[in-house]
């Protein structure tokens, strides 16, 4: 049973999301606070984190930075602040979605599922191998390991799935809509095309030793990015 925290002091909304989920088959954790949500975390391990933003004794990116120094279990930050700069600070502190109130559970349960999905371990063809290298890089793929320079490189899941992506396709041009629908795997309309782009430059700044100016990942304005190096190991 995959185990769920709800971080939300909102105790209406609260009881129709828990009821909602229990009868899906999750195990639903309510914590009213940072204090409540720290505290449940320590006793329990979860599989993803339902996150208000406004809660009594501080912000849900708190606790976001905080989960993220450590962990890297998904978290879906459910909020009335749908303005682009809370959505593109919330995903900059490493949440893998965000869903603006009032929330529409089909929709809430969809994401989670992508979510979820997303954080599974990628699936390999019959033609690939554990360990890819271009240029600097040497992924281990089933371990979700990235070194450049024999220095790991800490990314996210999505960030993760995002440069295998990349790097499965060298020198080839992924479509921005080809990503988006593999990365998040459910119809457009939950997505705004701008996180996307949110992504390619937290992990440019994360690969890249001048992010401005990338030699790896490559803008092809109007169409998408490709990874500008080959690759070996990677899917044929």
């Amino acid at each position: 049973m995959q185990r769920i925290l709800l971080v939300e002091d909102d105790e209406n909304f609260v009881f129709g999301i828990e009821y909602t989920l229990s009868n899906e088959g999750y195990e639903v954790t309510h914590a009213g606070s940072l204090k409540e949500a720290r505290n449940a975390l320590a006793q329990t391990e979860m599989n993803i984190i339902l996150l208000d933003i406004n809660l009594p004794d501080g912000t849900g990116y708190e606790l976001c930075k905080e989960i993220r120094r450590k962990s890297q279990v998904p978290i879906i930050f459910l909020t009335a602040l749908d303005e682009e700069t809370n959505v593109v600070a919330g995903l900059d502190l490493g949440a893998d979605d965000y869903m603006t109130k009032p929330i529409r559970t089909k929709e809430l349960l969809s994401r989670m599922k992508a979510v979820l999905r997303r954080h599974s371990r990628p699936e390999q063809g019959a033609n690939s191998s554990n360990i890819w290298t271009s240029g600097e890089f040497e992924v281990r793929v089933l371990e979700g390991v990235v070194l450049k320079n024999k220095k790991e490189v800490l990314l996210t899941t999505l960030e993760f799935r995002l440069l295998l992506m990349l790097m499965s396709h060298p020198k080839q041009i992924c479509s921005r809509a080809s990503l988006l629908e593999k990365l998040w795997d459910v119809s457009g309309e939950f997505i705004d095309d701008n996180t996307l782009s949110v992504h390619i430059r937290r992990l440019r700044e994360k690969v890249e030793e001048i992010p401005a100016t990338p030699q790896y990942i490559v803008t092809i304005r109007g169409v998408g990015y490709k990874w500008n190096a080959e690759t070996t190991g990677a899917y044929s």
